[in-house]
């Protein structure tokens, strides 16, 4: 499972069994932490999830920016809450990108916010898969 960590809202995606390809999930509306953590074990229990890879918003420097600190926290949680791998991925840039990629789908700019963060989820997704590739 893929998660792009923001203040108000969560994308979510997933990818297939094989971990070949991300899937956008749903945009999850943040409320507090205990139903956020409650809706994302419903996601992990219905794709059946064994990893997550939460976004990292780097500052373009690599240093670290305050949204990277409070994504860094809530990947902590979310390791100690479901006892899953979880992973830090560098997500600069990915937002703009998911942007692009909604423009050249036909989407106008007022449609984006419903689901420009799962765009970026997937895009974090698909570049850690990416690597994991590269490795193997």
């Amino acid at each position: 499972m893929g998660l792009d960590v923001g203040d108000r809202r969560i994308g979510v995606a997933v990818s297939d069994a094989l971990g070949l390809t991300a899937q956008p999930v749903l945009t999850l509306v943040r409320s507090n932490r205990k139903q956020d953590l409650k809706s994302l074990q419903r996601v992990i229990r219905r794709y059946n999830c064994s990893a997550i890879v939460v976004g990292n918003p780097l500052y373009m420097s690599g240093d670290q920016s305050p949204q990277a600190a409070k994504a860094q926290v809530f990947a902590q949680m979310l390791r100690e809450e479901t006892g899953l791998s979880v992973h830090l991925w560098d997500e600069r840039l990915t937002s703009t990108e998911a942007h692009r990629h909604l423009y050249a789908a036909g989407r106008p700019g007022i449609e984006h916010k419903a689901v420009v963060d799962q765009v970026a989820a997937v895009l974090i997704l698909e570049s850690y898969l990416e690597a994991r590739k590269a490795v193997h």
